[in-house]
């Protein structure tokens, strides 16, 4: 007994002719009667009896073919799953990013998936690298962005962000006739700087340290947000992201280019060894268009 043939015997119940189940299949009438006759040699009992041309199912066929509906059933079941991952996915995704890129890119981002993916649940989680980093490692989190400090040890990454750092200030401060910002420039004005650890910072210091200039730190925090908020409040000046653009108020704080540069670096993290899902490859490539 073969599906073909299961298929002929159920077509033929629903249909209630061998004809006319023939015609459904597009095969001939032949073909389908050869079928339930090889099919009823094979079960070893009778499905039909033949009566005055007419086939009339046996009460074996009946409880046969229940279980036949049954099964195919589960195979529209099983096809209409099929079908909704084509188009939608496992149905969940989770992202975790860090804070510079939480309320500015990553929406953006998330809008432009949902475009396509309407009937899918994100969840987005904001946090420090570090836990951006862990949750992806264990397989908790689909996509991450973190900055690029964490240790990539456990996780599949690449460099997704690497734009040029600008120094923010508030308007009306002495450097802001200025159109490039020099490390001798920064010297004596209150700084806003990043922890030690921060690998913005590190290229900084560097840069300030080969200039013969020491900065004058006077709030160390891990969020660009912060340093934006400060330099609003007029507390000082400090080193931030373009991609903070969309949370400034313009009115307040201006922005100027500083050389040499400082790259401040972003980097997309995937769990490891894991095939990448329909849902992740559609949303990194959102990410991409939305940088």
């Amino acid at each position: 007994m073969n599906f073909r043939q299961i298929e002929i015997f159920a077509a033929v119940m629903r249909a209630g002719t061998a004809s006319k189940a023939a015609d459904l299949l597009g095969i001939t009438q032949p073909a389908a009667s050869r079928a339930l006759s090889e099919m009823e040699l094979d079960l070893g009992f009778p499905l039909f009896d033949r009566v005055r041309q007419r086939l009339v199912p046996t009460p074996e066929a009946w409880q046969l073919y229940k279980s036949v509906e049954a099964s195919f059933k589960g195979m529209d079941t099983i096809r209409a799953e099929a079908a909704r991952i084509r188009d939608q996915g496992t149905g969940r995704l989770r992202i975790a990013t860090l804070s510079l890129l939480g309320s500015t890119l990553v929406p953006k981002a998330i809008a432009r998936f949902r475009v396509r993916h309407p009937d899918v649940n994100v969840t987005l989680h904001v946090l420090v690298s570090r836990d951006v980093r862990d949750l992806v490692a264990s397989g908790q989190f689909d996509v991450g962005l973190a900055a690029d400090e964490i240790d990539v040890t456990g996780v599949t990454h690449q460099l997704f962000l690497s734009p040029q750092a600008m120094i923010a200030m508030p308007v009306g401060h002495p450097l802001s006739e200025k159109q490039v910002i020099k490390p001798a420039d920064l010297e004596g004005y209150p700084f806003l700087a990043y922890v030690p650890e921060d690998r913005a910072r590190q290229r900084l210091d560097a840069i300030m340290a080969a200039a013969g200039v020491k900065l004058n730190v006077v709030v160390e925090t891990i969020y660009a947000s912060t340093v934006c908020a400060l330099v609003t409040e007029g507390v000082g000046i400090g080193l931030v992201s373009p991609y903070v653009v969309g949370n400034l108020d313009r009115s307040r704080v201006i922005l100027k280019p500083f050389e040499p540069a400082v790259q401040i670096k972003t980097l997309l993290i995937l769990p490891p060894g894991k095939a990448k899902s329909l849902l992740v490859r559609d949303f990194i490539t959102a990410l991409m268009e939305s940088r």
